[in-house]
């Protein structure tokens, strides 16, 4: 065989051989390759290996070795193609698992969001904002006109009727205030007092003795001065009348005549407050004229009552029996004589200069009123707090020979203190409790007393928040006082954020004597609306209108809400959707058969056969100053706070008063106490005291007080915005302006628990800036300060007083 040549197949042989040295990776696959070519070569090549090993040309042993410790990959060796594929693949699956639990997620706050409320578009503005600001409640002393010749800036004709031409306001240029204002006219005194002098009077009620702030009977306070008439274009009040209560709206109140004798405008050195030293002061001297400043420093007000109460307590019912068991009671403080003639009328405190009363020549005798302050221990009273609470001791009791009993309810808030254990700790508590002119007229109370005395009440929570607190019951500490303090008739319930620019005695008497007037025919439906006279014209007219409201019904869209309502037992599905039952006597709850009520104010006849005569010359066992509306039907947030009663039938019939500024009678404070605390009922503060007159038939009475308004309403809109409850009045549907989402209508008054409008006028009043507007700059460039009408504000809180900084005097020796 010609081609064939062993020697080169013999060295063809190492190369087969060397193929599965290139396997690293798999020593098995190694080994099996290798004996499958000792197994191929095993004859055939022996002999010719043998004869070469030593040859230098091929040495297989030392080639195979350098094979075996190579790191290089075999030609067999398997590499995946798809591990890109499969990472790629397990990313894109995260992804799209996180993505997925990401939309869950979103899902579920969604929902979460939408059951909460939130994230929802802004509601649009309220149609109100878009009304334009009156500016003429800014106009100042120079520009004085008769209230009879102002042309008020609101209401104008077009605002309430808007087919009339427009009507012209009085305008005043900047050229002409400065050259109004070289003859301000002079203020002159302003006494609401009876003439206490008058013959008739002294037949009538009495003398009556002077009242001083100090022992020696030589201080006396300043009277209080106005101006006649308005600034020029000062615009009317769009709610109430002042001719209606009797208020007197001919006059303006100025800072110094009203506060300046309480301490507004002189030097702390002085006893005053060191404010409004600066500024427009045209005419303010005339306050000091006649009697000079008062160093308040050394005054002390509730040595000075005891003293003006005991002179004057001929004129007064006799005191009964004091019930005062200290610890377990509060106590307001009474003079030893007064309790002594109480206990014993023929006994008399004899002393070296007491001389003994005269024989009463007089017809009546008045009844004790109490004002009640409501504050709280760690209270902090600024200098305009203090002339606010001199003002009213001053004009409330002072003035009046002691008709009115200021005192303060103080509320201890930290119920570990031990004030009922310890009279060292009372005492003390109640020093630190009040400003030093203020001692001793302070009751201290607490809610874990008001737990215990009235601990029959369902300790229950609303809103989270108990029921024995100062947020629900406010009057818990009110119907105590009055239970232990039977020597007073009335009771004033006032709080510390209320401001009156004009005088308190005279707003406080004109609202007593109007409400006795009132009869009791159509009494709550009256009570429920808003008085508002651009519209409703007169009284009489007003009256004859609610009266058509209520016995015929009205279209209005309130009554569209009536089918969405739970069913009530005491407004039937009928009257709800048209005309209603006019209250007539008590109006009790149902499922409760033990109630107490008196005969006295049972009706003495049926509602067709009176005459408007049932309650006239009665006095109101509560005056409130905000309507009495329905709370059923409406989105008030606070109606179902009721405690105590069957409600297996429904609700009990309620009423509310927003703010609980008012006067309550010992009649309603007594009900109100048997009802806590032997019937174990009670409501929200605001809803229980004319709720509890409502059941027991007291009458109750909402006096339309003047309340004034920032903007240029169209006032047909006003009055259809504030009485758009059920048939007219101000509550009992979904659409009152007491629901919680319509109770911005009141942000621009003067009169309620959140009106912006208040607290502003207050301090532009005083003198100061408020939104960059205002301030002395203004004042003395301009018209001077304001002078507003008598009108009542609340809330006005903080007040800071720009005040004089008096530089020590260091004596080094």
């Amino acid at each position: 065989m010609l081609g064939f040549r062993p020697l080169q197949v013999a060295k063809r042989k190492p190369q087969y051989s060397e193929v599965p040295a290139y396997d690293v990776e798999d020593l098995d696959y190694e080994k099996h390759t290798s004996s499958e070519d000792e197994s191929y070569n095993s004859s055939a090549t022996s002999s010719p290996l043998s004869s070469r090993s030593s040859s230098a040309a091929y040495e297989p042993p030392k080639r195979i070795q350098r094979a075996i410790s190579r790191p290089s990959v075999s030609a067999y060796s398997y590499k995946n193609p798809r591990a890109f594929t499969r990472y790629f693949g397990l990313a894109v699956g995260s992804t799209v698992l996180l993505f997925m639990f990401f939309l869950l997620n979103q899902s579920w706050a969604s929902i979460r969001s939408a059951e909460l409320g939130l994230h929802k578009d802004p509601p649009p503005k309220p149609v109100w904002e878009s009304f334009p600001f009156l500016k003429r409640y800014h106009g100042g002393i120079r520009t004085l006109v008769g209230r009879g010749e102002n042309v008020p800036e609101y209401p104008k004709k077009e605002d309430v009727d808007p087919e009339m031409p427009l009507q012209k306001a009085d305008e005043v240029s900047p050229k002409e205030k400065r050259m109004e204002g070289g003859n301000v006219p002079d203020s002159i005194p302003f006494n609401p007092y009876p003439d206490y002098q008058s013959q008739k009077y002294i037949q009538e009620y009495g003398p009556v003795e002077t009242c001083y702030l100090d022992t020696n009977e030589t201080i006396q306070l300043p009277s209080m001065r106005v101006y006649n008439g308005v600034t020029k274009g000062t615009p009317e009040n769009v709610i109430g009348s002042y001719d209606l209560l009797g208020l007197r709206k001919d006059v303006c109140f100025e800072r110094f005549g009203r506060l300046g004798p309480y301490g507004l405008g002189y030097s702390k050195r002085r006893g005053g407050t060191g404010a409004a030293m600066e500024g427009d002061r045209e005419g303010s001297d005339k306050v000091w004229e006649q009697t000079p400043e008062v160093d308040f420093r050394e005054v002390k007000w509730g040595a000075a009552l005891e003293r003006c109460l005991e002179k004057n307590k001929g004129r007064f019912e006799p005191m009964p029996p004091s019930l005062q068991h200290k610890f377990q009671t509060t106590h307001a403080k009474r003079s030893d004589v007064a309790t002594l003639e109480a206990q014993d009328p023929s006994a008399s405190k004899g002393n070296g200069t007491a001389r003994e009363q005269p024989k009463k020549q007089h017809n009546k005798l008045l009844p004790r009123t109490a004002v009640l302050i409501r504050t709280w221990s760690d209270y902090e009273y600024d200098d305009e707090d203090i002339m606010y609470l001199r003002s009213l001791i001053s004009e409330l009791s002072i003035g009046s020979g002691g008709e009115y009993q200021v005192h303060f309810l103080i509320h201890v808030k930290d119920d570990n203190k031990q004030i009922w254990a310890v009279e060292e700790v009372y005492q003390e508590v109640l020093n630190k409790s009040l400003p030093a002119e203020f001692a001793g007229m302070g009751t201290l109370w607490s809610e874990r007393q008001m737990g215990l005395i009235y601990g029959g009440v369902e300790d229950s929570m609303y809103r989270d928040l108990p029921v024995h607190g100062a947020y629900r019951s406010t009057y818990m500490p009110v119907t105590y006082f009055a239970h232990q303090h039977p020597e007073f008739e009335f009771f004033w319930h006032w709080e510390m954020d209320v401001r009156y620019t004009g005088h308190y005695y005279h707003l406080f008497k004109k609202i007593s004597e109007w409400t006795d007037k009132q009869p009791r025919k159509g009494l709550w439906e009256r009570n429920a609306r808003f008085y508002v006279p651009a519209v409703h014209d007169s009284w009489e007219d007003f009256s004859q209108m609610v009266r058509v409201q209520t016995e015929h019904g009205t279209n209005s869209k309130a009554n569209s809400w009536s089918s969405h309502l739970p069913p009530n037992p005491h407004v039937p599905e009928i009257e709800t959707q048209k005309k209603e039952k006019p209250v007539w006597g008590p109006e009790s709850p149902a499922d409760y058969p033990d109630i107490e009520i008196d005969n006295a104010v049972r009706p003495p006849r049926s509602l067709m056969e009176d005459k408007y005569q049932w309650g006239v010359g009665e006095p109101a066992d509560l005056i409130v100053l905000n309507p009495l509306f329905d709370p059923d039907g409406t989105n008030w947030i606070l109606a179902e706070d009721i405690t105590g009663y069957n409600k297996t039938q429904g609700l009990p019939p309620r009423r509310v008063a927003i703010n609980t500024s008012g006067r309550l009678s010992r009649r309603l404070l007594e009900t109100m106490h048997r009802e806590q605390s032997i019937h174990r009922h009670t409501m929200f503060s605001e809803m229980w005291p004319a709720s509890c007159a409502l059941h027991h038939g007291l009458k109750a009475v909402y006096a339309p007080h003047p309340v004034y308004i920032d903007r240029k309403w169209p006032v047909q809109y006003l009055a259809a915005i504030f009485n758009n409850g059920r048939n007219g009045a101000s509550g009992g549907s979904r659409l009152s302006v007491f629901s919680d989402d319509r109770q911005h209508n009141f942000l621009g008054t003067t009169w309620y628990y959140h009106a912006g409008h208040a607290p502003n006028l207050w301090k532009r009043w005083l003198g100061y800036k408020v939104d960059n507007d205002g301030g002395e700059q203004e004042e003395l460039a301009g018209e001077g300060r304001m002078c507003l009408p008598a009108m009542l504000l609340h809330p006005v809180k903080q007040v800071d007083l720009i005040q004089e900084r008096l530089e020590e005097e260091h004596v080094t020796t």
